[in-house]
């Protein structure tokens, strides 16, 4: 059954890994929906720009929220917004959040960002706490780079998730957001594995050496702030996010993607099948 012609959903991040899936999810199931990015998107939106925000937010009654990336401090930038969003007609967000968001350092307004929403009586909220996704390995984030992956993991397990998968959650969320008001899902694949065995799942798939080289976090941290790739006081973000597989506090499977979507996640094998381009394309430079 097709959503009522008068909702619609702003995505923000719209042209992001999750968020460009969510748009195109939910025009394929009928509900009317705008992308919002600085870039490429229906609407223009910018964080950093107020003047974006009400006109993205125009004629929508439901929000799919991608909070401001590379940055530790944003929750007085995410209320400002949500006020909008309220005097504009929004009654549902489903917010993109991180694995674990709940026990975030406090210097990380990730859980800020939950306990506002869930203190806002004038909207229903959904809150998705997703593993990694698998797509940092195919993209920029964790790229194989001479062969090899560098991230510091001490060995441990992380239940690594397919984007798709992730917004497929989102999209049931935004669909029917009155089963689904105060849920916290925690989307993951089916598999706990190293970064050791998705380096070698990548070799397998390309029939090219692939490994994982496991380094001092500190080292890794301080080597992506040296290069710009990150700001100083991101380290704070990477240093949790690390140091939740090193201590053996990684994410596990779980079975909420089924529960919701009544389809099984994917495996990063099929991920890393379906994507094997990515480390086979010749580098155009």
């Amino acid at each position: 059954m097709n959503a009522p012609s008068q909702t619609a959903v702003l995505v923000l991040g719209g042209t992001g890994r999750t968020g460009s899936l969510v748009a195109t999810k939910l025009a394929e199931r009928g509900l009317a929906t705008r992308t919002a990015a600085r870039h490429g998107a229906d609407v223009p939106f910018d964080w950093d720009d107020p003047t974006t925000h009400t006109a993205a937010l125009t004629g929508t009654d439901r929000l799919y929220l991608v909070t401001p990336v590379l940055r530790v401090s944003y929750a007085d930038q995410v209320a400002a917004f949500l006020d909008l969003a309220e005097a504009a007609g929004v009654r549902h967000v489903t917010y993109l959040s991180t694995y674990g968001g709940d026990q975030a350092p406090t210097e990380v307004d990730i859980k800020a960002v939950e306990d506002g929403l869930a203190a806002r009586g004038a909207l229903t909220h959904s809150i998705l706490r997703p593993a990694w996704v698998m797509q940092n390995f195919s993209d920029a984030h964790l790229p194989v780079i001479d062969g090899v992956i560098t991230v510091p993991t001490g060995g441990g397990t992380e239940a690594f998730v397919d984007a798709a998968d992730i917004a497929a959650v989102a999209v049931e969320t935004l669909l029917a957001p009155e089963a689904h008001a105060g849920a916290q899902y925690a989307p993951t694949g089916p598999q706990a594995l190293t970064v050791g065995q998705v380096a070698d799942t990548i070799a397998a798939l390309t029939s090219r050496p692939v490994r994982h080289q496991d380094l001092d976090p500190e080292v890794w941290i301080g080597g992506a702030v040296a290069a710009g790739l990150v700001p100083a006081d991101y380290a704070v973000m990477l240093r949790w996010l690390t140091g939740g597989i090193i201590s053996g506090n990684g994410s596990t499977p779980n079975d909420d993607i089924e529960k919701v979507t009544g389809q099984l996640p994917s495996t990063f094998h099929d991920f890393a099948r379906r994507n094997v381009r990515a480390w086979t394309a010749p580098v155009v430079g």
